[in-house]
């Protein structure tokens, strides 16, 4: 396993993390398959876990307070808030009133009095710069949390939400945790030179590109993955985007045989060679998940396998642009654009 320092902060990380999002009813994983998974990732040499209030309404925050108890010290906890909690219309959203709230209700479920790194799961458009971020630097200073992050926050946004830091003298977002993966590189193009310019961290969510880079999905082959089974429309071949993605598919696999790797371990050394990611978060389902992305926990691509992955997916390219998850709201809502 190789250590990285996350963003500034002088803390030490994993370059592979455990993501907790499939623990629950999510990946219908149970306490004992978590437990599990939770044990052989320390093991093998993760330290960072990171899960959310809304996966499973609270289920994987209970399951990993569980899994991590008596050894709290030794790990790099993060959640995040902000998605919705229920249909009440006030338990979502960064404000000062629902972060107050959630963050005790969080450490409630994790079992624990503080949590390393909160994280803002969705830029609000609702809510102010600085009421946001007041609100986590009182909670920094009252030691419920170490640092807080944003999560898929559009490139623009992030400089914005620096400069509110400054302009206010608050506590300022330390990391930045966006989807990134050989078949959606568009972050490249906008976000991740942000972040190295404000020195954040970077855990880049879905680096198997929800199934796609784990070597289940391949041309004549039925997909019989869960996450086809809960979005199958992400797996539809008559959609050009996934038509598109299969044929991406099939050249790199072509490409990791050439050099010795698996489709995992292609994929997972793609995301943690770029210099401004800290970690990849893996997201195992079961412990056999869970072995198969550890093994490319020491893996480090070539300048050749690179270039050849380029030539694939060109630099700064979303293959399923409809996916992504950072794109303004006045582009999905027609009531925020002249309406």
């Amino acid at each position: 396993m190789q250590y990285r320092t996350l963003g500034r902060t002088g803390v030490q990380v994993s370059s592979l993390a455990l993501g907790a999002m499939n623990f629950g009813s999510i990946g219908r994983t149970t306490q004992e398959e978590a437990t599990a998974i939770v044990d052989a990732a320390l093991e093998g040499g993760v330290n960072l876990i990171d899960t959310a209030d809304m996966y499973g309404d609270g289920q994987s925050e209970e399951m990993v307070g569980k899994a991590i108890a008596g050894r709290r010290d030794d790990i790099v906890l993060a959640t995040k808030a902000g998605m919705p909690m229920g249909e009440e219309r006030n338990h979502r959203g960064a404000s000062r009133r629902w972060l107050v709230t959630e963050l005790d209700d969080s450490l409630r479920r994790l079992g624990v009095d503080h949590v390393d790194l909160y994280q803002i799961h969705r830029w609000d458009p609702d809510t102010d710069d600085e009421e946001t971020l007041s609100a986590l630097t009182d909670l920094r200073r009252a030691g419920k949390i170490r640092y807080f992050g944003s999560s898929t926050f559009p490139a623009y946004r992030l400089v914005q939400a620096q400069w509110a830091a400054r302009e206010h003298r608050l506590g300022r977002y330390v990391t930045e945790q966006p989807s990134y993966s050989i078949l959606q590189r568009g972050i490249e193009t906008h976000v991740l030179p942000v972040t190295e310019e404000y020195g954040l961290g970077v855990l880049a969510w879905s680096p198997l590109a929800s199934g796609w880079l784990s070597g289940a999905v391949r041309e004549g082959r039925d997909v019989t993955t869960s996450r086809s089974k809960l979005l199958p429309q992400r797996f539809d071949l008559a959609v050009p985007a996934n038509r598109a993605r299969l044929d991406a598919v099939e050249r790199l696999a072509r490409v990791a045989d050439g050099a010795g790797l698996t489709m995992i371990q292609l994929a997972l050394g793609f995301v943690t060679a770029h210099p401004a990611v800290t970690s990849a978060l893996i997201g195992p389902r079961t412990p056999d998940h869970l072995h198969a992305q550890l093994a490319a926990a020491d893996t480090v691509l070539s300048a050749d396998v690179l270039d050849a992955i380029d030539a694939i997916v060109a630099p700064g390219t979303d293959l399923a642009p409809d996916e992504k998850y950072d794109t303004p709201p006045a582009l999905l809502d027609a009531s925020r654009r002249r309406r």
